[in-house]
């Protein structure tokens, strides 16, 4: 097994679901924001800020979902029978999302039951992804080779906390994005919810990272001994400069800044992640390099992904900048 092969396969997958989050996160978060939006035409201008490319930010989750297994086969084999429950939720909510989307168009007699259903969908959605994140931090129990833990041991009040601080970003991440997109009184909505999303996140990012080091003891070692000291320490005022950065363009700074200063947040837990996981696939339990596939696997995979990811980076790139304009009352200008 090449360590080298290993490692670039970590960084493509955690690539693949870094982009899955930003790309995915502002449309969920639109849905999750969706029954405050007057009924008629405000929501239909949300629905129009996110149509033209919503169906093509979820191939990031099928390459970080199918990269997992193919890459890293140990992991998947036993992530995915402990997280059983709410990964089934995150997909069924994606589902229904999908369905309320379409059908409010096509079936306007019962629109608000769909508007209603787009909503639940990417909330449910939202929800689970926040859960099976903090019940992945938390740790999974491993005997040999396979899932030693019960089919209730993803729910706890950390994945729980977890679960509502990604619904707070998410939705976050929609206000902005509306900020940006939209104009009229959906845009004065937006920055409206933003000024309260805002600090609220801030609350929630604050007390997952304070329950986070108690979880599993590694994660305090890693982030308060050499190397990983080096960034713990600036971490702070990094995160304080991007949220003041945030705050004062929510309330004065061009359309577009407020959903790149929340993308700045996000990136930095992100890292902050990262720094507390590394080098394991499954937190305290099994590395990367132990849950590696064979290298010729890696390479036949490598060669795909080298053809695939930068056509789908061309086209995702392409049709945003199609419809890089704002959003009216009626679609894009």
């Amino acid at each position: 097994m090449n360590p080298d092969l290993t490692v670039l396969w970590a960084f493509i997958i955690a690539f693949a679901v870094a982009a899955y989050v930003v790309m995915d996160g502002f449309d969920l978060g639109i849905g999750i924001l969706f029954k405050f939006f007057t009924v008629g035409k405000e929501r239909d201008q949300a629905m129009n800020a996110v149509a033209p490319v919503w169906d093509g930010n979820e191939t990031w989750l099928v390459m970080g979902g199918g990269g997992l297994m193919a890459a890293f086969p140990l992991a998947y084999a036993i992530v995915l029978p402990a997280l059983y429950a709410p990964i089934i939720a995150m997909l069924l909510g994606l589902i229904f999302r999908g369905v309320a989307f379409e059908f409010r168009w096509r079936d306007p007699r019962h629109r608000r039951g769909w508007d209603l259903g787009f909503m639940l969908g990417s909330l449910i959605a939202t929800f689970a992804q926040g859960i099976t994140l903090g019940a992945l931090l938390q740790g999974i129990m491993v005997e040999g080779r396979a899932y030693a833990g019960g089919w209730w041991d993803w729910l706890t009040p950390f994945s729980l906390l977890t679960g509502l601080s990604l619904v707070i970003g998410y939705a976050l991440l929609g206000a902005t994005w509306l900020i940006w997109k939209s104009e009229g009184r959906l845009h004065d909505d937006a920055r409206r919810f933003a000024k309260w999303l805002m600090p609220a996140l801030l609350v929630a990012i604050g007390a997952v990272s304070l329950a986070t080091p108690f979880v599993e003891p590694k994660y305090y070692e890693r982030w308060f001994e050499f190397p990983g000291l080096l960034v713990a320490v600036p971490m702070p005022l990094f995160f304080g400069a991007a949220a003041l950065a945030l705050w004062w363009s929510i309330g004065r700074g061009r359309d577009w800044m407020p959903f790149v200063f929340t993308l700045v947040i996000f990136a930095l837990t992100m890292l902050g992640l990262a720094i507390s996981i590394w080098p394991d696939v499954i937190p305290g339990r099994v590395s990367i390099w132990e849950a590696a596939a064979p290298e010729s696997s890696q390479i036949f995979m490598l060669v795909g992904s080298a053809v695939l990811i930068p056509l789908i980076l061309a086209y995702t790139a392409w049709s945003y900048w199609v419809f890089r304009g704002k959003v009216g009352e009626e679609g894009y200008h």
